[in-house]
């Protein structure tokens, strides 16, 4: 019992990125709203950007939708395709969670501290807070693939 659980420990620490458990992929949002693409990046990182929209209904989904909430008014006018949502964030196996990183949300232009951690194979719990947290909130995406 003692040397399972210390392989399962083991296993748990070594997934890092792209072994094992990764979040690495694409994801829907529990919105159903975008797909945001979860890639190594800066040493073993994790990073995370938008890489499909949900189309506008109305004659504006011809024109790339834009980042216009950005508080930086030279970058009102970047397309949110593409765009970086996610960043910094690094595995902690004591945790078994991707913390100490940054959520963008695009729909007000705020930027939150956040955290990772793989429910399952295919489920993840993505957490924005500010300060501590115990006082975000916890959103669940889907992988696609």
């Amino acid at each position: 019992m003692r040397l399972s659980a210390l392989a399962l420990g083991l296993c748990v620490s070594t997934t890092g990125l792209g072994q094992g458990l990764s979040p690495v992929g694409v994801w829907l949002d529990d919105s159903s709203n975008t797909h945001i693409e979860l890639y190594t990046c800066n040493d073993k990182q994790l990073c995370g950007k938008l890489v499909w929209l949900q189309p506008m209904a109305d004659s504006a989904a011809r024109r790339p939708q834009l980042d216009a909430h950005n508080p930086d008014a030279t970058k009102r006018q970047h397309p949110l395709l593409n765009l970086q949502v996610l960043r910094g964030l690094r595995y902690d196996a004591s945790d078994a969670r991707w913390e100490d990183g940054e959520i963008y949300d695009p729909n007000n232009g705020r930027t939150y501290s956040c955290y990772l951690r793989l429910l399952s194979k295919n489920r993840l719990e993505v957490k924005g807070y500010i300060g501590f947290p115990f006082i975000g909130r916890s959103h669940y995406w889907t992988r696609v693939r």
